[in-house]
């Protein structure tokens, strides 16, 4: 390569008014070493510089928060002397060009992020989203990804306890998978991510250093092409078998005291893992390559510093100690090198059989710069969501409305996606998936449950970015509520197209100011997370870009896990009460898209004050045992979240006949969509407790049917919904079962 590199900034995953920045700071340009080791922790990836700036106004604070952002994942108090570290992250333009490794090496990523905090990974959660699965491409990505979590999470025995899956055109091509870890640990074991003290040495531990994953971090941080095919290279390979050795051996050093500071090799392998080490420390270190075990001959330094193999960390010895944590990992018979000293200096040297490759200033490195743009709505967006829907008709056959909307991918059950997951392996899970609208985890010893959900309304955020981010919020706590957890905290994984278009970032800035006011509101801070962007396609026809979706990964305690809730109906003779408003709004709705063919209409109002007194009265009433049965509506509205309850039920128990009103049209009371409200199924002594608690926050509450074991019926505004068990089972059961070429039972 020439020696003036300028010309060959984007080489590097720079532009040249970067590449002069890194003159200015480095003092001299740069060698192509040092402006590669730039290009990676200098790309969105890495260094989040169109977002960076608009994070610092989420909130991140309150007293359950043991660690914030900053850290490889975020850490929260549960009680009694116990914490759950958590975190999302992405792996989208992995899985789109090669799903099964994309998406298992997104499960190894974000695991291992968990056990770097001290914590012993117990769940995981996935949120995908594809494409149309009428379409040959779409239902390869699905199964693919589908493989590859499974692969992964059950080979290292880490149960995979619950998600969500939203299908949309705008998402071919252009998968979305994002990955949720929860790990447990006591506030005593939490471990940090820094060098700690000049002086002390650093280890590489792991599988040896290959080619596979080089450029990741830019791969990850650009959009993808029509050549991205060309990319897997930059899709890392995954042996869940060593990350297995690797969590055990890194918890018993831990729990030896034979640790200062300990960091995953994810996105840009050691460059970013020794340099976040240093930078946070405030050192400097001086770097062997050569001593890396690598498993192909002839990698240059470049190469080592920036694959991204996996099963791979960096450990500070507590000094001392050198001996004894080489020693252990023997035993483990994992490769475990000395590669770096720690030094007062301040800068990243690398060196090369004595000779030195790259000498650069540790804070330049890690501190990229920051973007802010100017956010101009797309005009087509402002129109749709302005259309007027006072000419819609109302629905003519509700039952035939209610099965569309059952075999809608987005409603439509997920048992033959699930089914392939362990989610029983470490006998921590009580709640399965399917079962409710989150996964609650026991913590063995204790009363303590655990529960965990991931959630986001793409189209919601697409019609209205704000609304659509607090609503994200707020459905995510209100599942945590509908098991009788109180909501904690927020990892978040925000997925959007290329900031540098107006209108992209225009979602992105409003996105993450409803994210801040939901959290605000609910009491949930953001403890860390991931942003994703240039999740757009070169497609023939243009750009395509995916619909922004800040999807919200929340976690939540229960202080008794046996006062619990789920979906399904229990007992022929409970009485359904409706917990909030009886009407929603078709707007931005899942009947307008699959009934209409319409992504418009502004999604519904939120209310976050009364979101917060409907959860609290369902949280109470559960942890008092007066309730067992609780079910928030979401897509599909009222009509297809009584169907789920009584799908999720006894066979016994699947008929109920409701009766909601009039006062707007059938449509809108059957499948209008609103927050701020929760399906119960009470038994009789209960109702009158529940409805006086209602009252007294001032929120709607109303008795709407009874569970009749029989039929299910459900009147609205004149119309009568009434379906067999066979045809709602046929309808919500069958459509992953066709897509994945599996029996759905």
């Amino acid at each position: 390569m020439p020696d003036d590199l300028r010309a060959h900034a984007a080489t590097f995953g720079l532009t040249p008014q970067e590449f002069d920045a890194v003159v200015h700071k480095v003092g001299r340009q740069p060698n192509a070493l040092e402006a590669a080791m730039f290009g990676a922790l200098w790309s969105e990836h890495c260094g989040y510089k169109n977002s960076k700036p608009l994070l610092r106004k989420l909130p991140t604070a309150g007293p359950q928060v043991i660690q914030g952002p900053g850290e490889n994942a975020g850490v929260v108090d549960i009680g009694e002397g116990w914490a759950v570290a958590f975190k999302m992250e992405s792996h989208n333009h992995p899985s789109a060009v090669e799903p099964v490794q994309g998406a298992a090496t997104g499960v190894g990523g974000i695991l291992r992020d968990i056990f770097a905090m001290g914590a012993r990974p117990f769940a995981t959660l996935n949120a995908l989203r594809f494409g149309e699965l009428g379409e040959e491409r779409n239902r390869y990505l699905l199964s693919g990804v589908v493989h590859g979590i499974a692969m992964y999470g059950n080979a290292i025995g880490v149960p995979t306890v619950g998600g969500e899956v939203e299908v949309n055109p705008c998402f071919a091509e252009n998968p979305l998978v994002n990955v949720m870890a929860l790990g447990l640990l006591r506030h005593d074991a939490l471990q940090k991510g820094t060098v700690g003290l000049p002086g002390n040495r650093l280890f590489y531990v792991g599988s040896k250093t290959g080619r596979d994953g080089l450029g990741g971090a830019v791969f990850a941080s650009a959009d993808l092409s029509g050549s991205s095919s060309s990319d897997r290279p930059a899709v890392q390979v995954g042996d869940p078998f060593m990350e297995k050795l690797l969590l055990e051996a890194c918890l018993e050093a831990y729990a030896a005291g034979l640790v200062a500071g300990v960091q995953d090799m994810g996105a840009a392998g050691l460059t970013s893992s020794v340099g976040e080490m240093a930078h946070r420390a405030g050192f400097g270190v001086d770097f062997h390559v050569d001593k890396v075990p690598t498993r192909e001959d002839g990698m240059t330094p470049l190469e080592i510093l920036l694959s991204e193999s996996q099963e791979r960390m960096v450990v500070s010895a507590a000094p001392g100690r050198e001996a004894e944590l080489l020693a252990l990992l023997a035993r483990w018979e994992l490769d475990a090198v000395e590669v770096a000293t720690v030094a007062e200096h301040g800068r990243f040297k690398v060196f090369e059989r004595g000779e030195l490759k790259a000498d650069i200033p540790v804070a330049a490195l890690n501190e990229p710069p920051e973007y802010v743009r100017e956010g101009v709505e797309d005009p087509r967006v402002s129109a749709a969501r302005g259309r007027d829907l006072g000419d819609l008709p109302d629905v003519a056959d509700p039952g035939a409305a209610l099965l569309a909307l059952l075999a809608s991918p987005t409603v439509a059950s997920k048992r033959p996606i699930y089914r392939q997951f362990d989610h029983q392996v470490m006998t921590n899970t009580v709640v399965v998936p399917g079962a409710a609208d989150a996964a609650v985890l026991r913590v063995k010893g204790t009363d303590l449950g655990v529960a965990a959900t991931v959630d986001c309304n793409s189209r919601y955020v697409y019609l209205d970015p704000e609304l659509g981010a607090a609503h994200a919020v707020a459905e995510a706590a209100r599942n945590l509520s509908c098991v009788g957890a109180l909501p904690l905290a927020v990892t978040d994984n925000l997925n959007f197209g290329n900031p540098t278009n107006p209108g992209v970032y225009y979602q992105l800035e409003r996105a993450v100011a409803g994210l801040a006011r939901a959290c605000l509101a609910l009491d949930t801070p953001v403890t860390g997370g991931n942003v994703s962007l240039y999740n757009e396609y070169a497609a023939p026809e243009g750009r395509r870009a995916i619909h922004p979706t800040p999807t919200v990964g929340m976690v939540g305690v229960l202080r008794d896990v046996s006062r619990r809730a789920t979906s399904g109906l229990k007992r022929r003779g409970d009485v359904v009460v409706l917990v909030g408003r009886t009407a929603g709004t078709l707007g931005a709705s899942e009947y307008l898209y699959r009934l209409h063919g319409l992504e418009a209409g502004a999604p519904p109002p939120l209310d976050l004050v009364e979101e917060a007194k409907v959860q609290a009265v369902v949280r109470g009433l559960i942890a008092d045992g007066l309730c067992d049965t609780a079910h928030d509506t979401s897509q599909g509205g009222l009509a297809v979240a009584l169907a789920e309850m009584a799908l999720a039920g006894s066979p016994a128990v699947l008929g109920l006949r409701v009766d909601l009103g009039a006062g707007a049209s059938a449509a809108e009371l059957l499948f209008g969509e609103a927050g701020a409200r929760v399906v119960l199924a009470l038994e009789e002594a209960a109702v009158a407790e529940a409805l006086a608690r209602c009252a007294a926050v001032g929120i709607p509450g109303k008795m709407i049917g009874t569970v009749d074991g029989r039929t299910f019926e459900v009147r609205a505004a004149g119309k009568t919904l009434t379906l067999g068990s066979e045809a709602l089972r046929t309808a919500h059961e069958g459509t992953f079962g066709v897509a994945l070429g599996v029996q759905s039972g």
